[in-house]
């Protein structure tokens, strides 16, 4: 028995619709512009009642930051039902996020501490708003390089 005899133009048709395909499921996979404030006043609304120092309020806070954590991370799994598989973050896309969160950190450590070197109220506090910040104003082009990465590699191998 004979294969079907393709056409090249029905193989370069069918190529075009797998690369749209997945350049929408890696659209559908990528987390959404609202997430990095949210997160980010999540973040400071925590921070900030843990440095009230009285218990009732960093209880409160805990359970509000716990509920509104989960609360965000649900909306988000369940509104992207798309998961992106390792292999097609790559190395480029995993040292990425590595290196994002890195500087978060770095940025956050490095304001919380010059704020309490220099004596201001509230330091840890500072330096979380800091890092929402940061997060709020490139979350989305961390969010746009990753989708690059994802779409730039060859469909079907090429790991």
């Amino acid at each position: 028995m004979s294969e079907p005899r393709i056409s090249p133009a029905a193989a370069a048709d069918a190529l075009v619709e797998i690369h749209t395909r997945r350049d929408q499921a890696v659209t559908v996979a990528l987390v959404p512009g609202w997430y990095w404030p949210a997160l980010g006043g999540l973040m400071v609304a925590f921070t900030a009642a843990v440095e009230t120092h009285r218990p009732w309020v960093v209880a409160v806070g805990s359970v509000g930051y716990a509920v509104g954590l989960g609360t965000l991370v649900a909306r988000v799994a369940l509104r992207h039902r798309a998961q992106v598989h390792g292999s097609l973050l790559g190395v480029r896309g995993a040292a990425a996020i590595v290196g994002y969160v890195l500087c978060l950190v770095a940025l956050g450590l490095v304001t919380g501490f010059a704020a309490e070197s220099a004596g201001l109220a509230w330091p840890a506090t500072l330096g979380t708003a800091a890092t929402a910040g940061a997060m709020t104003a490139s979350g989305q082009s961390l969010m746009g390089y990753l989708r690059g990465v994802m779409t730039s590699r060859p469909i079907g191998g090429g790991r």
